[in-house]
């Protein structure tokens, strides 16, 4: 495989700490969830770079098979623990359809194929509990 692109994050103090990025401005401060400090957690940024990458998944899987709808992606992911330390998480992706005559049966096919897809359904798979859904309003 040929690499499409590559980056590197540096970060200090943890969920309590500071992250940037080594080719982008981007640069946050990193809180515990649930601590009401300004910032953002580590489980913000997969959700918002899991219903990204499965959006664009989900395009080209409408691609593939000549679909057309527009799409919105919700991304909901929970921080688990159980006893002690023993932490997981559990993702949920909703793909919102509109504009669309396909039935709620064949987006939910080409969501489901988008799953197959998504570079980040594949790191995840067998890792990560993954429910996905749609409706199509």
């Amino acid at each position: 495989m040929k690499t499409l692109y590559s980056t590197t994050s540096t970060v200090t103090g943890g969920r309590a700490g500071h992250a940037s990025l080594s080719d982008s401005d981007l640069s946050i401060n990193m809180t515990p969830p649930g601590s009401n400090q300004e910032g953002n957690n580590p489980e913000q940024l997969l959700a918002m770079g899991y219903g990204a990458c499965f959006d664009s998944a989900l395009g080209v899987v409408k691609k593939m098979e000549d679909a057309s709808f527009a799409s919105t992606v919700e991304t909901t992911v929970a921080l688990l623990q159980s006893e002690g330390h023993d932490y997981k998480l559990d993702v949920k992706i909703h793909v919102i359809a509109e504009k669309t005559d396909l039935s709620a049966e064949e987006v939910q096919k080409l969501v489901e194929k988008a799953h197959e897809v998504c570079p980040y359904s594949k790191a995840t798979r067998n890792n990560i509990d993954v429910e996905v859904t749609s409706e199509v309003k």
